[in-house]
């Protein structure tokens, strides 16, 4: 199986050296650990104790799906051992190599129950620090078997989460070994799409998922912006190919806040103009009703750009109320992906790589973005939090750039 993937010297000594009760491979994305690791849980289930059962373990299903199984059965890295993997997504359970293989979605404390009763000889776990920690504790009290072994990936996060404070840490004194990657340690990396991903990455996010480094979130969150990089006066020359998402960040007694968000024909995002209403300053609230006019009549003429109609309306989870409003006013509202981490990271990657621009006109916006910071407190606890102050802006940007990332993503020629 070794002859058949392009492995890196560190990649074979992590395969080779994985024989401790936990082995964890962790650092930079796109480092080689998922394909070294995985090629270490194939040969493990090639040999696994015929007593036990076996696991793969992730936050969901579909996550698993798709950083788990779909390189498992790729010809080209796992030659003919990709024939022998059978998995249908959603499924509960897995085939590989004649070994049934149950898969676990945990992404929250109400997954441990899931393990109960299991007596496990052998377990994967995908982006481990992303698992609650009561189901991990209650994972490795199921590894009874003689010779059980865990096997487990992650990137970086705050040096004070649980994971680095009991396990990672511990290399040593627990049973445990711990395999760390930077993006340079995989030569196989086409040379310009390093260059680019590094560009793409300033700051905290930079250190961890470039360097492999388990650092603290700590003040501005958008450390790459720049106001006289990011604002502008004037949208594209070659105009707005497509006007690509209203995010929606709803408030009440807090500011109700919407940010167009448009794809140049120079491959850039813009956020263009922003509706906000905030009942504080007009001394009055709003219903749903009057917030859905207010809006879809602002879209009807936006200042200095005309009648817009978004491609997605992408509404703060929330705010159910609203977004029932919105479809009996005939508009689609989509249910904004809120993973802050993740849509923090996203906003972040094409700011710094200057493919994320903010219309002058967007003053409340701007504002926001120059003070959005951690919450210090929340890291000391191992929690990164934005603190939650004037982030209605921010939040309705996030929302209506994670949310569609899959369509504008490869218009702007980013890395995944």
């Amino acid at each position: 199986m070794l002859e058949s993937l392009p492995l890196s010297r560190k990649q074979i000594r992590s395969v080779a050296e994985s024989t401790s009760k936990i082995s964890c491979w962790e650092g930079a994305i796109r480092s080689g650990k998922t394909i070294a690791s995985l090629l270490k849980w194939l040969i493990f289930i090639a040999n696994a104790p015929t007593t036990g059962e076996l696991a793969m373990i992730g936050k969901t299903s579909q996550t698993i799906h798709r950083n788990l199984f779909l390189p498992m059965q790729d010809p080209a890295l796992f030659g003919d051992i990709a024939k022998l993997i059978h998995y249908t997504p959603g499924a509960p359970t897995a085939t590989i190599l004649g070994r049934t293989v149950h898969v676990i979605g945990a992404n929250d404390a109400k997954s441990e129950p899931k393990i109960r009763g299991m007596t496990l000889c052998g377990a994967y776990v995908d982006e481990v620090t992303l698992v609650p920690q009561v189901f991990f504790e209650q994972l490795l009290g199921r590894m009874s078997v003689r010779g059980s072994q865990l096997f487990c990936t992650t990137n970086p996060d705050n040096p004070a989460h649980w994971f680095m404070r009991d396990w990672l840490s511990q290399e040593g004194k627990k049973p445990l070994r711990r395999f760390s990657f930077t993006i340079d340690d995989n030569p196989f990396l086409d040379p310009d799409y390093v260059r680019d991903i590094k560009a793409m990455h300033e700051g905290l996010f930079y250190r961890r998922f470039i360097l492999g480094e388990w650092v603290a979130a700590e003040g501005a969150i958008y450390d790459s912006w720049d106001r006289d990089r990011h604002i502008v006066t004037d949208l594209p020359k070659a105009g707005i190919y497509k006007w690509i998402s209203l995010g929606v960040d709803y408030g009440t007694t807090n500011p109700f806040h919407a940010v167009l968000l448009g794809l140049g024909h120079d491959r850039r995002l813009y956020a263009a103009a922003e509706w906000r209403y905030d009942s504080r300053q007009h001394r009055r609230q709003l219903t749903d009703t009057e917030y859905s006019e207010r809006m879809r009549s602002w879209l009807r003429d936006v200042p200095g750009i005309g009648s817009v109609r978004p491609q997605f309306t992408c509404v703060d989870p929330s705010a159910a109320s609203f977004t029932t409003q919105l479809r009996r006013d005939k508009l689609t509202p989509t249910a904004a992906k809120n993973n802050v981490m993740d849509g923090i990271r996203t906003v972040s990657s094409v700011l710094a790589a200057n493919k994320l621009l903010v219309h002058a006109s967007c003053k409340d916006l701007i504002t926001e973005i120059g003070g959005y910071s951690w919450d210090d407190q929340a890291a000391l606890r191992g929690e990164e939090k934005p603190i939650k102050v004037a982030d209605h802006g921010v939040d309705a940007l996030r929302y209506g750039i994670f949310t569609t990332r899959a369509l504008w993503q490869r218009h702007l020629a980013l890395a995944a």
